[in-house]
């Protein structure tokens, strides 16, 4: 069932046995279905790929949500595989958002009010409680749990079937049970084009925070007095000062 108030642009490949409801925005050249389901509230750029039985803008998993119009915005060139679920945003944010070439696999869960970042990928099974936020350029492996109001940084590596409760900064790979800082995620900064020189700063950030036996306080302070403010060890200090959750140990 397609409904004749959705906007759909050209070249556009809806396979049988989807259902799109009335308030829909569907960009040009993008393919989905069979089976998906694109609920009121979509907003879905073009080139977008929403495969078999994957289900975009659902109901949000909080019981105040009382049918308000809110959205979920997929960003260019994103690719959703199967029996993936979005829920739309609710009235704390009114969107859930997943930005460009992304790569959602089979079975993720993106709770409501999530903002995604840019070319994140998502392994099967990935489930994010509610208000996650994801940073851009990062990896999350199969069957991560995350757990709501987490904030994950940019660049980052988790390993397969961790349990994220607290955040996770930028440039970080984490790993292990309880979950800990592992390091840098050097080969995902090297094949991003990281010089070694600021892949070394990265690190010496990190030896700051984790190894110089400063309460968070004054490693940051360390961190902001002694290294030069480049682009990353800006992210990193702004990643820190804003976490609520406070940061994975290591």
């Amino acid at each position: 069932m397609i409904s004749g108030k959705a906007k759909i642009g050209n070249n556009t490949d809806i396979l049988p046995y989807t259902v799109i409801e009335d308030d829909v925005v569907i960009g040009n050249n993008v393919k989905i279905g069979p089976g998906a389901f694109i609920g009121n509230g979509s907003r879905i750029s073009d080139n977008v790929i929403i495969l078999h039985s994957a289900s975009i803008s659902i109901w949000p998993n909080s019981t105040s949500y009382a049918n308000e119009p809110t959205n979920v915005e997929i960003g260019e060139g994103t690719i959703i595989k199967g029996l993936t679920t979005i829920c739309r945003g609710t009235t704390y944010s009114y969107k859930t958002v997943v930005g460009k070439n992304c790569y959602l696999m089979n079975h993720v869960h993106v709770a409501h009010d999530n903002i995604i970042g840019d070319n994140v990928v998502m392994t099967n099974g990935v489930n994010l409680g509610g208000h996650v936020t994801v940073g851009s350029n990062t990896n999350i492996g199969g069957l991560v749990g995350v757990h709501q109001f987490v904030k994950i940084g940019d660049y980052v590596m988790i390993e397969s079937s961790a349990k994220v409760s607290k955040d996770v900064p930028p440039y970080a790979l984490a790993g292990r049970y309880p979950l800990r800082f592992m390091g840098i995620n050097f080969k995902g900064l090297k094949r991003k084009g990281f010089t070694s020189e600021t892949i070394q700063n990265i690190r010496e950030a990190y030896r700051i925070i984790y190894d110089s036996g400063l309460n968070f306080s004054d490693s940051l302070k360390k961190l902001k007095d002694e290294m030069e403010a480049t682009p990353e060890i800006l992210n990193i200090s702004a990643f820190m000062e804003q976490s609520e959750r406070g940061i994975i140990p290591k």
